[in-house]
């Protein structure tokens, strides 16, 4: 679980600082969040990470500015 923790952090810094990062996370997050953990993980595994990166994205509400449209597909 700890793995999973830091690979949640490093994406959602990658969004934040990364802009090109950030487009790819809006645009397809399964292949985002599998181009940081670096293999192909269960759906289940990745829906995981990546509802666990936008409720911390969440938790930063000028990051929501940054980069409207995040979380409506």
């Amino acid at each position: 679980m700890e793995e999973i923790k830091k690979k949640v952090e490093e994406i959602v810094n990658k969004v934040k600082n990364d802009g090109d990062f950030a487009n790819k996370f809006k645009a397809n997050p399964v292949e985002a969040v599998e181009s940081v953990v670096g293999m192909d993980l269960p759906d289940d595994q990745i829906n995981n990470i990546i509802e666990m990166v936008k409720a911390k994205l969440g938790a930063d509400n000028g990051i929501i500015g940054k980069i409207k449209g995040l979380f409506h597909k």
